[in-house]
């Protein structure tokens, strides 16, 4: 990408912005700038008006109308939004349930790299859910979300290859995957549950391995941090 920001991570200011603009009444004026700005086909400020009208903040909640914002901006190609509407036919959320529509917006978003989306890809290959039931090609889209720090992939990843469904069954890679997982910064204090959850994965596979292996994968995974800072 040359060096360049990818959009999906530049709405995220934007987000915050739109959302306390829209979260203060004495703000109408900038409201009625930023739906213009949106309606004149601002992707970025299009995407957030979706979020604002899915979560209803600052605006009567409607997912009719947050599919409309996150449809122009998914048409515009902003990975996010895309994702979003993926999410939307799966679940049947403001649109009618469609998991083949998912699925097409999965594609692009997760094609644009959206580490979300292709950790949502590798679901629905696991559950045959749009798709035929495919472990091997659930995995590869597990993999390239877990290769962005994604923690449920590396837990999915690390729990395939304990048991060997769709990879070859290899607990020093289990290990690493669930160690990596409960190491996520995505485990917050809001998600102890998960963090405790990939930690006791990550203590099982450890059993299964020799002094010799664990020494190796806890190499891998000090290469792993360093070639993946935490942001």
């Amino acid at each position: 990408m040359n060096g360049a920001t990818p959009r999906f991570l530049r709405i995220i200011p934007l987000t915050i912005f739109l959302l306390n603009v829209l979260a203060c009444p004495a703000f109408s004026e900038d409201i009625r700038t930023l739906i213009k700005e949106a309606e004149g086909g601002n992707p970025e400020v299009q995407f957030n008006l979706g979020v604002a009208y899915e979560r209803g903040q600052g605006v009567p909640q409607d997912y009719a109308e947050s599919m409309k914002w996150y449809r122009m901006a998914a048409d515009q190609g902003l990975a996010q939004a895309q994702c979003n509407l993926g999410i939307a036919y799966e679940r049947g959320q403001g649109v009618p349930q469609d998991y083949a529509e998912s699925m097409k917006w999965y594609r692009m978003a997760a094609g644009q790299g959206l580490a979300e989306a292709q950790y949502n890809l590798g679901v629905a290959y696991y559950k045959g859910q749009g798709v035929p039931q495919d472990y091997a090609e659930s995995m590869k889209w597990y993999r390239m979300a877990a290769d962005q720090g994604h923690a449920g992939a590396q837990c999915i990843l690390g729990i395939s290859y304990s048991d060997g469904q769709g990879v070859p069954q290899d607990y020093l890679l289990a290990y690493f995957w669930t160690s990596l997982a409960s190491k996520s910064n995505t485990c917050g204090s809001d998600n102890r549950g998960a963090n405790y959850f990939y930690m006791d994965y990550a203590a099982n596979a450890a059993r299964q391995l020799t002094p010799e292996q664990l020494t190796k994968a806890q190499e891998m995974i000090r290469d792993w941090e360093a070639k993946h800072p935490r942001k």
